[in-house]
């Protein structure tokens, strides 16, 4: 299994063909769905139901997709930190009640902490939120 077939999968799903993914993806539909079917052969799994009208997910295929967002998307979040150097964007939020100790305590906390770029939203209760 590789990030690509994982890829592969997920554009799949949301084209709901694979000859409209594999336009969309710039790679032969032959080629596509061999991976497909390798990747699938490998997991013991069909992911898809094919048909004339195109792709359904098959129930294992549900629970596949899910963990191969998961996957993909932690892969890109380790490219953008250390491939492209490109900070991971973090909040660190709060809700309460609105009393001025809340927020000072808040701020102090995040102050503590250097670096620290900040949006404040207030509404009937009262939320701050810092971006790390």
């Amino acid at each position: 299994m590789t990030l690509q077939q994982l890829r592969y999968i997920i554009e799949i799903a949301q084209s709901g063909s694979i000859s409209l993914a594999a336009q969309r993806l710039y790679i032969t539909q032959p080629s596509l769905s061999k991976s497909v079917a390798d990747l699938e052969k490998e997991m013991g799994i069909t992911i898809f139901y094919r048909s004339s009208r195109g792709v359904m997910l098959s129930p294992d295929g549900v629970k596949f997709l899910a963990y191969a967002r998961q996957v993909v998307e932690q892969a890109d979040l380790l490219e953008q930190q250390y491939k492209f150097g490109t900070p991971v964007r973090r909040v660190f939020a709060l809700s309460a009640q609105h009393y001025a100790v809340v927020a000072s305590a808040f701020i102090d906390l995040v102050g503590e902490y250097h670096g620290i770029r900040s949006e404040e939203h207030t509404s009937e209760l009262q939320s701050l939120a810092y971006l790390v």
